[in-house]
């Protein structure tokens, strides 16, 4: 038989666990719309850059079905390059899938990004 001090316990530690989680929501929200906005504000460049390497992050999904009918799986892939400058400064923009192939380690070009927005890439013509 549990002790008596568990059942008034476990309330207040579900209470916790549902405010940590909330909190931990709202700061999420809170740095994604700072990102935003100082994206938002930041200006458009356009400057000469090299393709360094690209990367890919595969995220996997286990979804209920409504009816409890069973289970499906589902993944998104989400696709990264890193672009070196003339100073040797890099930096890692996420890019659309359909320009993803596109982009080849090694390529010359010029870079137009806003903060941390990927505004496109024009290869260099030998």
């Amino acid at each position: 038989m549990a002790p008596k001090f568990m059942f008034s316990f476990l309330p207040g530690l579900v209470t916790l666990v549902f405010i940590a989680v909330f909190a931990l929501f709202i700061i999420y929200a809170i740095k994604g719309i700072a990102q935003w906005n100082r994206n938002n504000h930041s200006p458009v460049l356009t400057v000469p850059a090299r393709v360094v390497s690209k990367r890919t992050h595969v995220s996997h999904y286990t979804h209920h079905d409504a009816n409890n009918a069973g289970m499906y799986d589902s993944s998104s892939t989400t696709y990264y390059v890193t672009f070196e400058f003339e100073s040797g400064d890099r930096l890692e923009l996420r890019v659309p899938h359909d320009e993803f192939g596109y982009l080849v380690e090694g390529d010359m070009g010029k870079l137009t990004f806003q903060g941390t927005r990927y505004k496109g890439f024009q290869r260099d013509i030998i």
